[in-house]
Parts: structure tokens; C-alpha cells; sequence
């Protein structure tokens, strides 16, 4: 995430003019993911922020992501329309607590999403919706909110991610999942995700 330092104040405005909901409350989460600019790389670029109150204080914390499809399933989408790419706005109650693909302990898709379905099958990640290769959908996709790999931080996207929303450091994630169980058990086990581009933190 280049040149845009993130910061309480210019979250909070982001939220503001977009009228997006925010969380208020003790430990009440609002996580919230930010899109870098550079939408063809296959690194983790761009960041996943917790937004939430302590003792009447804001705290953000933040954790390296990826918010995009990696190269293998842009090229190889799961998906007859194409690779999923969420949509940038805000997803009411999207993920509860689950097992990713069975396998360990994650957030897991909880309510319908929007998605891009970019379906050209290039490096590129499209979500113009007048081009003929895409197409914008809402529905059950199977989009978590998981970790790389188990053991190392990651540094390509690759296979981590074909629509999800994947933190690169296990023990940020693990740090992530302890946070969103912590809420649980005062604001309940749904989460709420917004998704802001680059730009929206740069607004004047």
C-alpha cells in the first residue's frame, strides 16, 4: 500500500462519506479491507484494518492482504463466469466463525456478496461492468476471510486466494480471529466487511 498512510482519521472519513455503518461500542469490530490502485500484481498489497474501541478510544490495527484473486484463478477461474473479485462497498453480516474449506478455523461466508466475475481470463483484474467479460453478481461464492500458508508469511498470491479475502502472516491471522472472538461474545458471532479502494483514503 504505497504512498497512502492509513490512519484512524482517515478511515473514519472514508466510512463518513461513503454512509457506510460504523461500529460503535467496546470491541464492536469494523473490519475493513483496503484495495490498493495496483490491482495486477500477485503480492499481498494491500491491508486488512480493524477499526474498533477501547476504553472509549479508537484503535486500528492492520495486517498485509490480499483483496484480490491471485493469478492462477484469474487465468483459471473456478467459476463458468468468471474469477470473483468482491466488490468494493460495504457487506452487512457477511462472515461468522467456520472451518475454512474444512480444514481450520476461519471466517466463512455468512450472507449473500457482490462480486465481479471478470471472465477473460488475463492477468488483469476487471470490474467494469460494460465490458462484455464481466458481469457483477450477488449471491453465495464460498468468500472467507482466511490465512496463507500455516507456517511462513506469504509473498505471492497465487493459489491463496480465488475470490477470498486472505491475511498474509499466520500469526496475524491468528491475532485477527482472537480480536473478532473476543467481540463475539458481547456483539455476536456475524461480522460485517467493508471494502475501500486506495483512493478513498486519499479524499480531500
Amino acid at each position: 500500500m504505497k504512498s497512502t498512510l492509513i490512519t484512524i482519521k482517515n478511515v473514519l472519513a472514508a466510512l463518513k462519506h461513503s454512509q457506510y455503518q460504523l461500529f460503535e461500542g467496546e470491541l464492536n469490530l469494523n473490519i475493513i479491507g483496503v484495495r490498493s490502485k495496483n490491482t495486477r500484481a500477485n503480492t499481498f498489497n494491500d491491508m486488512m484494518c480493524v477499526l474498533y474501541q477501547m476504553n472509549g478510544q479508537w484503535q486500528l490495527v492492520q495486517y498485509k492482504c490480499t483483496t484480490d484473486p491471485g493469478i492462477y484463478y484469474r487465468k483459471n477461474p473456478i467459476n463458468v463466469d468468471g474469477t470473483a473479485v468482491v466488490a468494493p462497498m460495504q457487506h452487512k453480516s457477511v462472515w461468522t466463525f467456520g472451518m475454512h474449506q474444512g480444514k481450520y478455523p476461519a471466517l466463512v461466508q455468512n450472507k449473500p456478496i457482490t462480486v465481479f466475475r471478470d471472465g477473460n481470463k488475463d492477468e488483469t483484474i476487471d470490474t467494469d461492468v460494460t465490458l462484455k467479460s464481466v458481469k457483477k453478481q450477488k449471491g453465495y461464492f464460498g468468500i472467507n476471510c482466511h490465512r496463507a500458508s500455516e507456517k511462513n508469511e506469504s509473498k505471492q498470491v497465487n493459489k491463496w486466494s480465488a475470490g477470498c479475502q486472505v491475511l498474509a502472516k499466520p500469526e496475524d491471522f491468528d491475532e485477527f480471529l482472537t480480536l473478532c472472538r473476543q467481540s463475539a461474545k458481547t456483539w455476536g458471532n456475524t461480522f460485517t466487511y467493508t471494502l475501500l479502494e486506495q483512493q478513498q483514503l486519499e479524499q480531500k
